[in-house]
């Protein structure tokens, strides 16, 4: 058949070809380019050529006119013989591009989060922690996205509203960079180059600030009274980390196989301990009556271990920042309760920012206070000692840490629990 200079006018003018049949018109313009009309009217455009290797001309569909242009097909042509003249098989490319393209999918960013998650993390300290932290502001925003398609770019409008929170900020890219790494040295995911490799915390949170925020003797009554009145199971673990000076994921991770009530014993395995290298090592906590009372008052599941949760034991109790200003906004309403009491202006009492960990903090000082000995309030604190003798002095004050907690207790008890001619009415 004669080739014709295709237009959009000749091709809608065509007929459907005779019953089994199928016509094929030549375009005058790219050579090889053909538009096919079925027997049914169904007209598309096809490449025949001969490819690299073959013998016979085969054709290579293109796309069915009107979901495709003419000029999209002819363009599309050309790229095809492009490829035919370096000696590359048009149909070969396309399977090749087909399944780098479902590579791409199958590597979404989701996709290789959870394998992170599922390969990494578990036996990390605060895993379950990062795995949320992951799922909650990662993986909402790209969730779908090919993991090599995420750039700096990307990760900075992510990170940058959390600027006012500078602490979560640093976590954040702490942890993203983290997961980027391995996730490039897996070689199985297409990552040539993590996206967080050159974003530096100090440039977009500013410098790291070492905290010094003590809580007030005021504050601690009220953090006491805020924790009593929040419900299970965040409550208790804020009256567990006064009771202990624990990192909060040491207590809210807590389960009941770690804790033999005979022997008076909370051992925090390694794993779930701070240290950098591998070092971390199991922490023994004496349970003091108080912390006895507490873990009495815990309802036991019989479907999970663990001692703070909402899911029947199964999973820890996750306690962020939402559980925080509520622990916050009761706390405010009782130290404007002391305040109007005083005698002062209730709306002019603020609460200074304080983050979870500055109880531990608190406890520390509250120790120096009551005089206990150095090596023992660090033991309370699980804190490695420096030099030679963190290397050799195995020794965990264990009978001393229980003498500081339950010292520390009574103290506590005082501020919490102010004698009967002291006791105020609070309507807070």
């Amino acid at each position: 058949m004669a080739r014709r200079n295709l237009t959009d006018r000749g091709i809608k003018a065509l007929k459907p070809a005779a019953p089994g049949k199928r016509k094929q018109i030549p375009d005058s313009i790219v050579p090889g380019l053909y538009v096919r009309v079925t027997d049914t009217g169904v007209k598309s455009f096809a490449l025949i050529k001969r490819r690299p290797g073959g013998k016979n001309p085969v054709p290579l569909t293109i796309g069915r006119y009107g979901e495709i242009s003419l000029d999209q097909a002819r363009n599309t042509a050309r790229e095809l013989l492009q490829l035919i003249a370096r000696g590359i098989d048009p149909q070969v490319e396309r399977e090749r591009q087909l399944l780098a393209e479902q590579q791409r999918r199958d590597n979404a960013f989701a996709n290789v989060m959870e394998d992170y998650i599922r390969e990494k993390l578990p036996g990390q300290r605060s895993g379950r922690h990062a795995a949320r932290e992951l799922r909650n502001v990662f993986l909402s925003a790209w969730g779908p996205r090919p993991v090599i398609d995420i750039t700096e770019l990307d990760v900075l409008a992510v990170l940058k509203p959390k600027k006012a929170t500078p602490v979560q900020g640093r976590n954040l890219l702490g942890l993203l960079k983290r997961a980027f790494d391995w996730a490039k040295d897996e070689r199985v995911y297409g990552i040539v180059r993590n996206p967080c490799a050159d974003l530096r915390p100090s440039k977009l949170f500013g410098d790291k600030s070492v905290g010094s925020r003590i809580l007030t003797d005021d504050e601690l009554f009220a953090l006491w009274r805020a924790a009593q009145r929040t419900p299970y199971p965040y409550g208790p673990v804020y009256v567990l980390l006064m009771l202990t000076a624990l990192r909060l994921n040491e207590a809210a991770d807590a389960s009941w196989g770690e804790i033999d009530r005979r022997a008076g014993l909370w051992v925090i395995p390694a794993e779930r301990m701070k240290g950098k290298n591998g070092k971390a090592r199991a922490h023994a906590v004496p349970l003091t009556d108080q912390i006895s009372a507490l873990l009495e008052s815990l309802p036991r599941f019989q479907t999970g271990d663990y001692l703070f949760s909402t899911t029947f034991g199964e999973k820890p109790a996750w306690i962020g920042p939402r559980v925080k200003r509520q622990i916050d906004a009761r706390m405010l309403r009782t130290l404007q309760a002391l305040a109007r009491r005083r005698g002062e202006v209730p709306s002019r009492v603020g609460l200074p920012r304080w983050t979870n960990h500055d109880i531990r903090r608190t406890v520390r000082s509250q120790l120096s206070r009551l005089k206990i000995a150095e090596e023992v309030r660090e033991a309370v604190l699980a804190h490695a000692r420096p030099g030679i003798k963190g290397v050799y002095d195995h020794h965990d004050y264990f009978a001393e840490k229980r003498a500081a907690l339950e010292l520390w207790g009574g103290r506590l008890r005082t501020i919490v629990e102010p004698q009967p001619s002291n006791v105020v009415s609070l309507r807070a």
